[in-house]
């Protein structure tokens, strides 16, 4: 194995002096988030900028990719619209290049399909001069004498060694699946390929449509789309199909308009605001807008059930809440699932012989970030402390800035798996790094006042006077309560050149899976 130094990536910008190139930004892991990142960056000017992936090209959950299935956010929510909607790198921009303009407006789409959207990736990425695959990370530290980090990586074709320097990190190293205590000795070992993630769930469809007995387990977004997709692929009257899940129901995911407003900036800034024993409280309690099914995927499961018992048609599928898998083994019949039921505080036992973990993912905690674990400051219980602008908070001897994305649903509430909410986040962390508003944020995003201003808790004020604007029963109306929160103000205009893995629970799934 040799050592040597990489140039810097950017085309048509100026070789650094020998020795390791220094950029302003190094990403770690190249998925939507740090995707976002690049795209942002390509146009800001004179920042220079590495994306680093150890996989050998983009890809994006390719295991759930099923056909049929769409975003369960708008197309606005790409890389970079809903913060710079004139960028290249844009939606639109994508289906512009590939002359799909026209079928896209004549197909009257707003949410895309998930095929789609990873070929819209995959089309950003490889055209994005910083993002580098084939780059697995090995080592980050922090150099006092350089004041840098010094990032270490393997070329995974050649073997090589690299380095560079980067006065800010930023990981976007995505989540991991969950697998619940029950199978974490019995998950797709090369002897038995019985027991797997819906992460893999394509590449084992054809063995699970055959299997006479199969059970998924988890209730999200994933774990019903494989059901629904299993179903229709099952027709056979032997084949059962069941589907378990320790939630009290198969529950809608909230999608009004005024409860989406949950996924803006507005209550990313106002559930940061809050105490951390208030964050660790509320954030248990939104499962419905984060861990939940969209209507119409459950609609769609009822349908299909309800054409199956036509003129007496035989319904081999059972759907099963408030179920928990306590224990499961491997026996001569085939896998052995130990339940409880909840709600009858009743156990049972059923025998399957495949079974879907959507059981949902959770942020990895990467080796390579073992040299700075000693420097991160945390909270009452252990994690990282992170600021609104996504900055980790680390000791004073690192001057240099570490950044994340998609690993602080406790600081940063349910927005933060949600892919609305990537470009605008990147822009955070780059207006950050820059120490300017390279892009404009607009100051308020939503019409709901999650937050009492301030002064809203002082001592009544004195009678309002005559000129008072009167209120319905033409007293006069106090400011109060109601008066929208303040918003730090917004950043000047730019003068450039240029929805939500699920934390470890059992049983749930992400609204729209990230990285």
């Amino acid at each position: 194995m040799t050592t040597r130094e990489l140039p810097h990536p950017r085309r048509g910008s100026p070789r650094p002096d020998p020795g390791t190139p220094v950029h302003d930004l190094v990403g770690i892991g190249i998925g939507p988030f740090n995707l976002a990142l690049a795209a942002l960056a390509d146009r800001v000017g004179g920042l220079r900028t590495l994306f680093l992936d150890r996989s050998t090209e983009f890809r994006w959950h390719p295991g759930l990719l099923v056909d049929g299935t769409t975003l369960q956010v708008p197309f606005l929510a790409d890389l970079v619209t809903l913060v710079d909607p004139t960028s290249p790198w844009s939606f639109l921009a994508y289906l512009r290049a590939h002359d799909r303009l026209f079928p896209f407006y004549f197909s009257e789409r707003f949410h895309v399909p998930r095929r789609e959207y990873d070929h819209y990736c995959r089309w950003a990425a490889a055209a994005l001069p910083a993002c580098r695959f084939g780059a697995d990370v090995t080592r980050a530290a922090w150099d006092p004498q350089s004041g840098l980090f010094r990032v270490e990586f393997r070329d995974t074709k050649t073997g090589e060694t690299h380095h560079a320097a980067a006065r800010n990190l930023v990981l976007g190293i995505g989540t991991e699946p969950v697998v619940p205590a029950p199978f974490a000795d019995l998950l797709d070992t090369p002897a038995h390929r019985d027991v797997l993630h819906s992460a893999d769930y394509l590449d084992h469809r054809d063995t699970l449509t055959a299997a006479p007995d199969v059970t998924v387990i988890g209730s999200g977004q994933s774990g019903a789309e494989v059901f629904l997709d299993l179903l229709r692929r099952r027709t056979s009257p032997r084949h059962r199909l069941s589907w378990l899940t320790r939630s009290p129901a198969f529950s809608p995911m909230e999608y009004s308009k005024l409860g989406l407003e949950h996924f803006t900036p507005d209550y990313t800034r106002y559930f940061h605001g809050l105490a951390e024993p208030v964050r660790d409280r509320l954030l248990p309690s939104q499962g419905q807008l984060y861990k939940a099914v969209s209507g119409e995927t459950l609609a769609a499961i009822h349908d299909e059930l309800y054409e199956r018992g036509i003129a007496g048609g035989r319904i081999r599928a059972a759907l099963m809440p408030g179920v928990t898998v306590t224990a499961a083994a491997r026996t001569d019949g085939g896998l052995e699932l130990g339940c409880h039921h909840a709600h009858q505080n009743r156990s049972f036992t059923r025998l399957t012989d495949k079974v879907v973990l959507a059981t949902g993912y959770a942020p990895r905690r990467p080796d390579l970030l073992e040299p700075l674990d000693a420097h991160l400051l945390r909270d009452g219980r252990g994690r990282p402390r992170i600021g609104l602008d996504h900055r980790v908070a680390l000791d004073e001897s690192i001057t240099g800035g570490l950044y994340v994305q998609n690993a602080e649903l406790h600081t940063h509430g349910v927005g933060t798996p949600d892919l609305g909410l990537g470009a605008h986040r990147a822009a955070v962390i780059l207006n950050a790094v820059c120490g300017r508003a390279v892009y404009r944020l607009p100051a308020r995003t939503a019409y709901t006042t999650f937050g009492l201003a301030a002064g809203d808790t002082a001592e009544p004020a004195a009678p309002a006077s005559a000129s008072a604007a009167p209120g319905p029963d033409g007293t006069p109306e106090p400011a109060g309560p109601g008066t929208p929160a303040p918003r730090p103000p917004g950043p000047s205009r730019p003068g450039r050149t240029g929805r939500r893995p699920a934390p470890p629970d059992e049983l749930e799934t992400p609204r729209v899976p990230a990285h």
